[in-house]
């Protein structure tokens, strides 16, 4: 059996945590807490700002994140805050996080499932190319491009090209 964490022994209700110790880093030692005692609440003190560490710690389970320049009265309110179950960052991290969220969204993309060269070559039928003008633009053989289409119907699950075109041309595509 491993050894206990101190979080552990301690049952604490929050767990102010630096990302850079000694032995095991900040963002494993979350998910560690987290993993023996869910309901711990951990609040992350740091000087580490980039995106990577807020995200990195936000998805390993931290419920906040406060600079370690941050006066004390930040601090004290920050612990409190996450101590009821609130999630709380500091001005510098929340303008960072809001910032994140508000990009907008890629469009999803067509046909997930189909894979880049599917997709393409799906987008050529709908454009009403026939298998052999396919392989002549993409320098492959009818045989390979007949195989590309069997598993675009297959995935599409469509039963033959007219269904096939029909949904790429829904979907955009064509």
């Amino acid at each position: 059996m491993g050894r206990r964490s101190r979080a552990s022994e301690l049952q604490p209700n929050v767990v102010l945590m630096d990302l850079q110790m000694p032995e095991v880093n900040g963002i494993e030692a979350t998910r560690r807490i987290l993993r023996d005692d869910p309901g711990v609440r951990i609040l992350v003190v740091t000087l580490f700002e980039d995106d990577e560490s807020v995200f990195m710690a936000l998805r390993a389970g931290a419920r906040g994140y406060v600079l370690k320049d941050a006066d004390e009265e930040e601090v004290v309110l920050s612990i409190r805050a996450v101590g009821r179950g609130e999630a709380i960052f500091s001005p510098a991290i929340a303008t960072r996080v809001l910032a994140y969220f508000s990009k907008p969204a890629a469009p999803p993309q067509a046909f997930p499932t189909l894979t880049d060269r599917e997709r393409e070559i799906l987008k050529l039928i709908a454009r009403g190319h026939p298998n052999p003008s396919i392989a002549n633009q993409l320098s492959l053989s009818t045989k390979t491009i007949g195989n590309y289409v069997s598993n675009i119907f297959t995935k599409l699950q469509v039963a033959d090209r007219a269904q096939a075109i029909i949904r790429a041309r829904e979907a955009g595509l064509g």
